[in-house]
């Protein structure tokens, strides 16, 4: 079979692509077809682990992941064949096909289409030929023009498989006829001829009021308004790359009974995995960037970061060092996830300049050595007996992952003389204080498995299955033209 390929572009980064591909995928799935995602570069630092061709591990990016069981298929790297995950404003490691690519993050930006080129064709076709359908997924808006001859992931993917071409625009910022006119218009003809609609996403209040502007937008392009989306609130999937939004983050309207306060420092990574957190009834998330948005909460997480020494700097200018340490000291929760996990040590010690140097914050007995090679896999785990706050979990099963260069050891030597030691429940994966309520893990995912969300709350949150199931009837409501 040779699919056929429906891509999905934006006027803007958050525009809403990686949302409609996913709704797409789900529609196409419930139509009875065979149907693949794809995005040939991706950049992102919320990663998930899937199979490579040759039964190893590697990475793709999260909208991928999910776009694939929303599309019932098994995710893997051809879905998303290069990551670029941002470890500074100038600077990304490189993943193709899974696998951290050294050579490739040494080059510029323009120097890799070249060299990254063939694989993305190849991955592509190889998902050509598999499936009915392949949803393919844009990244930031396909009329960036001073990177038009170094496209891999628009419009010459496009053009690579005759598309059918989508371009999405934010109605909800304003402006949104104008941001699809002037996307429209300054591309090439032969790339102008693949869009073949016109979506208008995040729409608020009574669409017979968008009249005439789809019609005469149409005059002029010749493209129809194929679907007005209005706004999807508490829609179930995690938000895009960099949006923290409060709304929907207190438990459905009931009262709040938890607060967490999740460290969004500059590099956060897999922010994605506590998605499951904002559906909790009685459960309010904040992102922290003060103490002050700390004060009140009852849990604190160190979540993973790409760039840990970078963003423990970053936590000791803003103040927030003394605030978890204060948190912890009167016996309240604090939770660190992978790079969060090196932050809670002692120190972090780097040879071969993967991360950097830097002093931890001291509330577990551990140092981190970052290694060269990148520690990527899927794990299942049995939780044993644990301490304190943290006992409700023993004996919950987890499906869970890792991503990390850091390895980590307990140092009993560090111990600052305490009649109880902390301890190592999973060896070389999570670690607890004598206390009970400082807990560190290299697992992610672990609010993603139905048992630790009953185990610490007594709560159910919707399955993803419910939720790609109301975004593909989503789709037969909102859409006049079925692409």
């Amino acid at each position: 079979m040779t699919a056929r390929c429906i891509m999905v572009l934006g006027t803007s980064s958050g525009a809403g692509k990686s949302w409609v591909a996913t709704a797409l995928c789900a529609y196409y799935r419930s139509q009875g077809l065979k149907v693949a995602p794809f995005k040939a570069q991706n950049m992102s630092n919320n990663a998930r682990v899937v199979a490579t061709p040759d039964g190893q591990w590697g990475e793709i990016g999260t909208a991928q992941y999910l776009q694939a069981l929303a599309a019932g298929a098994v995710p893997d790297v051809r879905m998303n064949p290069l990551l670029l995950k941002p470890e500074a404003d100038t600077r990304s490691q490189v993943v193709l096909m899974g696998q951290a690519n050294a050579e490739l993050s040494a080059l510029p930006w323009r120097g890799r289409s070249l060299k990254v080129w063939p694989q993305i064709t190849q991955a592509l076709d190889a998902l050509r030929a598999e499936n009915d359908v392949v949803v393919i997924e844009g990244a930031g808006s396909p009329a960036e023009i001073n990177l038009h001859d170094s496209d891999v992931v628009n419009m010459r993917v496009a053009k690579h498989c005759q598309a059918h071409c989508l371009l999405v625009s934010d109605i909800d910022r304003g402006g949104a006829f104008a941001h699809l006119y002037g996307t429209w218009a300054l591309l090439p003809e032969d790339e102008q001829a693949l869009i073949q609609g016109f979506v208008l996403n995040k729409f608020r209040g009574d669409a017979a009021l968008l009249a005439p502007a789809p019609a005469m937008l149409e005059a002029k392009t010749g493209v129809p308004t194929v679907a007005c989306i209005p706004m999807q609130f508490d829609h179930g999937l995690p938000e895009e790359d960099g949006v923290f939004d409060d709304r929907g983050s207190t438990g459905a309207g009931q009262a709040v009974h938890t607060t967490i306060a999740i460290v969004a420092y500059p590099r956060i990574s897999n922010l994605d995995e506590f998605q499951p957190l904002l559906q909790v009834p009685g459960v309010r998330v904040v992102w922290a960037r003060s103490p002050a948005q700390i004060a009140g909460a009852d849990w604190v997480i160190l979540p993973g970061s790409k760039a840990t020494a970078s963003d423990l700097q970053w936590m000791r200018h803003q103040g927030l060092d003394a605030a978890v340490a204060a948190h912890a000291k009167v016996g309240k929760r604090v939770l660190g996830i992978c790079g969060g996990l090196q932050m809670l040590g002692e120190a972090l010690i780097d040879l071969h300049g993967v991360d950097g140097n830097e002093a931890g914050l001291g509330l577990l007995p551990l140092v981190t050595l970052f290694e060269r090679e990148k520690t990527v896999r899927r794990v299942s785990a049995h939780l044993p007996a644990l301490r304190g706050a943290w006992a409700a979990l023993q004996g919950v099963d987890l499906q869970v992952y890792e991503i990390h260069h850091g390895q980590t050891q307990l140092r009993a030597d560090m111990e600052a003389g305490q009649t109880q030691c902390a301890d190592e429940p999973v060896p070389g994966m999570v670690w607890q204080s004598a206390q009970g309520n400082v807990w560190g893990t290299y697992w992610h995912g672990l609010f993603e498995n139905a048992a630790v969300v009953q185990a610490l709350w007594g709560a159910q949150t919707p399955s993803l299955d419910d939720v790609f199931a109301r975004m593909a009837q989503g789709v037969e409501r909102w859409f006049t033209v079925k692409m």
